[in-house]
């Protein structure tokens, strides 16, 4: 953060450039005469084969902020921020089994949206209704935490200057993926993702070569931190280590495990799930995204890296960290490029995320108690309309709110989204559980999430029995066990009637 830096501007300018030119045009790389209907604008036809989920899949999953806040939180935290690995180790095995059979099923019943499934599952409008409303509510924080990833690149290209100045450079830089969602649906998303897949894993190899033996640099960050070995300086001038302190063991495992789940029943990702070609896909995909992974985990020991190297990111700026090592690795140019691929990571999931949000209105809100005859073409227009509104309305939160209170919202969205899970990703395995069950559960759920992370000043882990655990699962134990118990009185009252 020395200024501005003209030629790291001009490298991610002509980053940023290109793929707005990729969106915009994105129709005219695969040209089809097909009628606008909510499949084709959504879920591109269903037709995307192994490579493009691949690189779908993994632009949607892995976005710009992680690839920031992760190694962010190892730089301010030490080794609890490492729970990002083993959660996207532990849902691929999950993802295996859950995404054909819910792929199928929304198939066969014609959904675009997982609402739209639960709908046909349990004939219950009213649940269908209540999956729809907690996507919605999750996902505008979530695109707003995109802006934020790209409002940190800008903060150290020395182009986003506090004020109306700074908002307006933001809301310019996002104008045109909107265009783009608008005209060309999730084919937009789709076309970004080949892009940032690929500038992203360059930059990683890059940036990593370019850091020499791993050796010395945790040699370095010991040295600095003038302490015991696996530990470096804080950034307030303590102590972190990169290695578990006793007591965190069980936050470590609930988070991995609670993340894991929760990051199957987002809208965004079963999205991108559902515009697969087949089932044979997305088991395929399963095993391959494992490679994502891998780059994660490279950028997470950029937080150790950039404590090597020196990089001091200030208190309560640590997403800061690998942008400031990259600047201080790279001539301008080349660090314009790497940054311009941490801003297009931001548009791949905002852009599917707002697609996602934008048909579980229409459909699943606006279809079912407004207008039940709502042609396709109508669907898609609405769609269309609600996913600008979406957009802009994450642009209103990460301008009109402090940064914090967004990562406090997106914080709570994970702990929402997982009360989703029986309602999504139980029907599957059999029919045990009744609507009014999964609704009184999801209630309970939600109600409780909520209670136990606002009372405890927004901290995703709580203490439970001596043990530190991650609010999503606790709230979860307590929404299956309100959903088995009225299940099992529903059940019996329809008998005996």
């Amino acid at each position: 953060m020395t200024g501005l830096d003209v030629p790291a501007l001009l490298g991610f300018a002509a980053v940023l450039v290109l793929a707005s030119a990729l969106a915009v045009t994105a129709r005219w790389f695969r040209r089809a005469d097909v009628l606008p209907t909510p499949t084709e604008w959504a879920l591109a036809g269903r037709r995307f084969g192994t490579v493009t989920t691949w690189f779908l899949m993994g632009g949607t999953i892995y976005t710009a902020y992680t690839f920031l806040a992760v190694p962010g939180v190892v730089y301010a935290q030490g080794a609890i921020g490492f729970f990002a690995l083993p959660y996207t180790v532990i849902v691929y095995p999950l993802a295996f089994w859950l995404l054909p059979r819910l792929w199928r099923e929304a198939r066969d019943v014609g959904a675009v949206t997982i609402a739209d499934v639960v709908r046909v599952r349990y004939d219950s409008p009213g649940l269908a209704l209540a999956v729809a409303l907690t996507g919605i509510l999750v996902t505008m924080p979530y695109v707003a935490l995109q802006l934020l990833g790209i409002r940190t690149v800008l903060v150290v290209l020395g182009v986003y200057p506090a004020g109306v100045v700074g908002d307006l450079l933001l809301a310019l830089v996002f104008a045109v993926l909107a265009v783009a969602t608008y005209r060309n649906g999730l084919r937009a998303a789709a076309v970004i993702a080949f892009f940032k897949g690929v500038l992203v894993f360059a930059a990683i190899v890059v940036v990593v070569v370019l850091l020499g033996d791993p050796a010395d640099v945790f040699g370095e960050a010991e040295r600095r931190a003038g302490g015991p070995q696996d530990v470096v300086a804080g950034v307030d001038g303590g102590v972190v280590t990169t290695h578990l302190g006793p007591g965190l063991s069980s936050a470590y495992v609930s988070l991995a495990v609670g993340s894991a789940l929760a990051l199957l029943v987002y809208p965004h990702v079963l999205t991108a799930a559902f515009a697969a070609r087949g089932e044979g896909v997305l088991r395929r995909n399963s095993m391959a995204l494992l490679g994502w992974t891998a780059v994660l985990g490279l950028f997470a020991l950029l937080g150790v890296a950039a404590h090597g190297m020196g990089i001091v990111a200030g208190e309560g700026r640590a997403e800061l960290a690998v942008p400031m090592l990259v600047e201080r690795l790279m001539p301008g140019w080349a660090a314009g490029l790497v940054f311009g691929a941490l801003a297009i990571g931001a548009l791949v999931p905002a852009s599917v995320m707002s697609v996602a949000a934008a048909m579980l209105f229409t459909r699943n809100v606006y279809v079912e108690y407004v207008n039940p005859n709502t042609t396709p073409k109508a669907q898609n227009g609405i769609a269309r309309v609600v996913s600008l509104l979406v957009k802009f309305g994450a642009l209103s939160f990460a301008v009109l709110l402090p940064a914090q209170d967004t990562i406090n919202l997106q914080l709570l969205g994970g702990v929402w989204v997982l009360q989703t899970f029986a309602a999504v990703a139980l029907g599957p395995v059999g029919r045990l559980l009744t609507a009014p069950g999964l609704l009184a559960g999801w209630a309970v759920g939600m109600l409780s999430g909520t209670l136990l992370v606002t009372t405890g000043g927004f901290s995703a882990v709580v203490v439970i029995g001596g043990l530190q655990v991650y609010a999503a699962l606790v709230a979860l134990a307590a929404n299956l066990v309100v959903a088995v118990a009225v299940s099992a009185l529903v059940d019996r009252a329809r008998r005996s009637g």
